[in-house]
């Protein structure tokens, strides 16, 4: 099912690559030996979640509804205006984030404050609709990078004491 995934996300104009370059500018100042390679490998393991298939499906068949003027009134208004109030967008894509941890969300809120890469290009105004996409790639990029974080061989384990 990833190919599938990768599919639906080449046709609204995201690739694996781009994601995985997000997810390296956010891990590289924390692991210097990161290929750009491990952070594909990685966003394509994110991708194998099916709880995560399940979330782009849902967000890009919106977007895609909305392209075509087929939602309901006034959620087609709100979507046409991508609606800065709206934020069902971002609470869909935290089914993303929560994959790997609560470390995904401080990367989330960053990725979705400063939108680099694809994320600021989806969120740009043009003749697509990206409400939900620029937040689920940004979901995406932020799991990837919590799972990497959360592989870390220089991680610190900590041993919880025989007696309290």
């Amino acid at each position: 099912m990833n190919d599938a995934m990768e599919k639906w996300l080449e046709r609204r104009g995201v690739t694996v690559g781009e994601v995985a370059d997000i997810v390296h500018t956010l891990q590289r100042p924390y692991n210097d030996k990161l290929t750009l390679a491990e952070c594909e490998e990685n966003v394509r393991a994110v991708l194998g979640k099916r709880e995560v298939q399940y979330v782009l499906y849902t967000g890009i068949a919106l977007d895609e509804l909305a392209e075509r003027g087929l939602l309901p009134k006034p959620l087609q208004e709100i979507m046409e205006a991508d609606e800065s109030l709206y934020g069902v967008d971002e609470t869909v894509a935290l089914g993303i984030v929560h994959v790997y941890g609560m470390i995904g969300l401080t990367s989330f809120g960053y990725l979705d404050k400063v939108k680099p890469g694809v994320i600021g290009r989806l969120n740009g105004k043009g003749p697509n609709i990206h409400v939900f996409l620029d937040d689920l790639v940004a979901g995406l990029a932020a799991a990837a990078s919590a799972r990497i974080a959360h592989k870390d061989p220089q991680a610190i384990n900590y041993e919880l004491p025989a007696q309290p």
